[in-house]
């Protein structure tokens, strides 16, 4: 007999020719299998149902285990639905299906979320890197197991079209880079994953799209927060109205720079200060949150004199946007202050709040509303995500699917639009229209799966 075949048949009366492999008996059942707690095997569905017992061993209590590969693995149930329920199992895709990933730039974003992440994804793996720092490369590839021969320099990066192991191109270069190495990696045949901002101006977005589409890549851009459990709760809130209507929303995203030298602060390689770097998580996600584009914007502007952090671009910016539905939107963002990211949306029956709404995790979502003389307030507990994972997974799911990704190249237009409109305001001190020809509904892809 097989190693994988039942060999205890002590305590049952059926002959050795009758005992099956685990496979067999799998593909005698149909899609799932019980699996007893002491190593019974129990055919779940079938015409013959079959007894059988094993080596008594320690394992789990009895499980579902599917057929086909890509169905789910369901555990048995343990707890009350009086406590919070468990997420699914995860079910990973074995390492030669998974999405191939080539990180383009070795940076702080690189090195501390998103290469941790990658080995974290269920649907995607690191294949290859790009620096313009051969030792930083060869430590980081040897620390997570890149082959030699999978690197490239910046001069030698568009050999990578050769390379089987990379299907995806993920662009982690300070802004003003973006349009080169999205373009050349398209001519790579590479589909591109791209860090926001999306570039440097409008003009720089359409150039990047237009590549994209000529090769017949996919582009997506690195909006984490619309992959995040928080915020898709709230939007879901507000799409309900569970609170009535939303009427305002404040929003903020803050922190205090300290390098004059970072490409942060140049203006050639960042496009601007605070506004493109993380003042778009305010604009971007509040358009997301309410499935809405502004019509109008009104901004103001400022940096203090002297202070060689801002010699070149902005330390604070606020904005008002107005949308077809009435809603205002007051936002701002600095780069000189104490770190903080939050939102608060106010509707007619109530008001919904995120602390931490920007940052990498953390998010904590609470709500208030009246219930006749008392004043109801709830913190709504859900488990984080890694946001780079979930967005790099879901690319993925769009390469595997071929779909359209959920936050596109369009996407990122949309918002250098809408701040190229606020620094027209800031700089006129009036109000400025926004007149765009692009709708972004149309061209998001499907919802994604998140959890």
């Amino acid at each position: 007999m097989k190693e994988n075949e039942l060999n205890d048949t002590s305590s049952t009366n059926i002959s050795e020719k009758e005992i099956i492999s685990r496979k067999g008996f799998l593909s005698m059942t149909g899609k799932y299998a019980a699996i007893g707690a002491m190593g019974n095997i129990v055919a779940a569905s079938g015409k013959n149902r079959i007894f059988a017992q094993t080596v008594k061993k320690p394992v789990s209590s009895a499980t579902m285990v599917p057929y086909k590969p890509e169905d789910q693995i369901v555990l048995e149930k343990w707890k009350s639905e009086f406590d919070q329920q468990s997420a699914p199992v995860p079910m990973p895709l074995p390492p030669d299906q998974r999405i191939g990933y080539a990180i383009v730039g070795l940076g702080h974003l690189s090195l501390e979320e998103i290469i941790p992440a990658l080995h974290t994804c269920k649907k995607s793996k690191l294949a290859a890197l790009v620096s313009g720092t051969p030792d930083k490369m060869q430590k980081v590839a040897a620390q997570y197991g890149v082959k030699p021969e999978n690197c490239y320099s910046y001069e030698t990066y568009d050999q990578i079209k050769n390379n089987k192991d990379v299907d995806v191109i993920y662009i982690v270069l300070p802004n003003g880079m973006h349009k080169e190495y999205t373009i050349r990696g398209a001519k790579a045949g590479k589909h591109i994953l791209c860090e926001k901002p999306m570039a440097n101006t409008s003009e720089e977005c359409r150039e990047m799209i237009d590549a994209c589409n000529k090769a017949n890549v996919k582009l997506m851009i690195a909006y984490r927060i619309q992959y995040q459990p928080h915020n898709r709760k709230l939007r879901e809130l507000l799409q309900k109205k569970e609170f009535g209507p939303a009427k305002y929303i404040e929003a903020a995203n803050c922190q205090s720079s300290a390098n004059p030298d970072h490409w942060r602060h140049k203006k050639k390689l960042a496009g601007g200060g605070a506004l493109p770097d993380i003042g778009l998580y305010c604009l971007n996600t509040t358009r997301f949150i309410l499935g809405e584009e502004p019509t109008e914007v009104f901004a103001y502007q400022y940096s203090t004199p002297g202070n060689p952090l801002f010699a070149e671009v902005e330390e604070f910016i606020s904005w008002q946007m107005r949308f077809p539905n009435g809603v205002i939107a007051n936002c701002a963002t600095h780069y000189n202050v104490h770190e903080s990211r939050r939102y608060r949306v106010l509707c007619e029956r109530g008001w919904l709040n995120m602390d931490k709404a920007y940052a990498y995790k953390g998010q904590d979502l609470t709500s208030a509303r009246a219930n006749g003389k008392l004043e109801l307030h709830e913190n709504i507990g859900m488990a984080e995500n890694n946001q780079f994972a979930a967005e790099i997974d879901h690319f993925s799911e769009c390469i595997l699917k071929n779909t359209k990704p959920f936050t596109p190249g369009e996407e990122g237009l949309q918002d250098h639009l809408l701040m190229e409109a606020i620094y027209q305001s800031a700089k006129e001190g009036k109000p400025v229209k926004i007149n765009t020809a692009v709708k972004v509904a149309e061209h998001r892809g499907p919802e994604p799966e998140i959890g």
